[in-house]
């Protein structure tokens, strides 16, 4: 018999099958207009990453984004001059974050590595980027950790990851988990990837408490407005984004 997968194993599985946002676009895989309309789609769906990446202010500067995906913020930040390194789980975000680079002219270094298990010395880079990535890892806090790590002194995380005590999660529970007495934390794990999380600003403080200073931000998203509609925004702090700004 055949060992049994590991959730990481899963995790991995799942991603490689269907990169983050291929469901943006039906043109072909890896052409310019698959990239070019999941771009725009995220753009509509998340305009808000442009103020948090803040792609500019980072050129000249080395940059870590861990979990690329399909590479639409590994771009940018190559377009924004900064060196840029990217990882992810998957051999598919990997083959094609680095084929959007070279179709641009970009310099970048893509490679396949474990959130957990960074494959960088202590202090490497200025700055580590992930955009919903870390709540599908099995130990997000391992990999915060690891995040700390390869950061200089004076370098700046900045990662986004799920709020537990959102609209959409208490969406998805009343879909998924009130009639079988599951929790939210048990009806979450079902959403994307198998496991996905989402944390409290409590949690999240005590992840990130290594950090010389926090800052987390939440954002009322596209996905709680098809919830709630407009009162999602009266309620930001309901919403099912946590940006956090994390400095050492």
């Amino acid at each position: 018999m055949a060992p049994l997968a590991t959730p990481k194993a899963d995790v991995r599985e799942y991603w490689n099958a269907r990169p983050c946002g291929e469901g943006l676009t039906h043109a072909e895989r890896g052409s310019p207009q698959y990239f070019a309309e999941i771009e725009a789609a995220k753009d509509r769906l998340e305009p808000y990453v442009h103020g948090f990446a803040e792609y500019a202010r980072w050129h000249g500067r080395d940059i870590l984004e861990v979990g690329c995906g399909l590479g639409t913020d590994t771009v940018r930040f190559a377009r924004a001059g900064a060196q840029v390194t990217a990882v992810d789980l998957t051999a598919a975000a990997v083959e094609l974050t680095a084929r959007r680079l070279g179709d641009e002219g970009l310099n970048g270094e893509v490679r396949q590595a474990d959130a957990e298990q960074l494959p960088f010395a202590d202090g490497s880079f200025d700055l580590v980027y992930s955009w919903g990535v870390l709540h599908h890892t099995p130990d997000t806090a391992r990999a915060i950790r690891e995040v700390g790590r390869v950061l200089r002194p004076g370098g700046e995380a900045r990662v986004m990851l799920y709020n537990r005590r959102s609209i959409f999660a208490t969406a998805v529970w009343l879909r998924r988990g009130l009639a079988q007495r599951r929790s939210v934390k048990d009806a979450l794990a079902t959403v994307e990837s198998p496991g996905t999380k989402g944390f409290t600003r409590r949690e999240l403080e005590a992840l990130f408490r290594p950090f010389e200073r926090i800052e987390i931000e939440t954002i009322a998203t596209v996905y709680d407005r098809r919830v709630a509609g407009p009162f999602a925004a009266l309620a930001p702090a309901l919403g099912w984004n946590h940006l956090v700004r994390a400095h050492v």
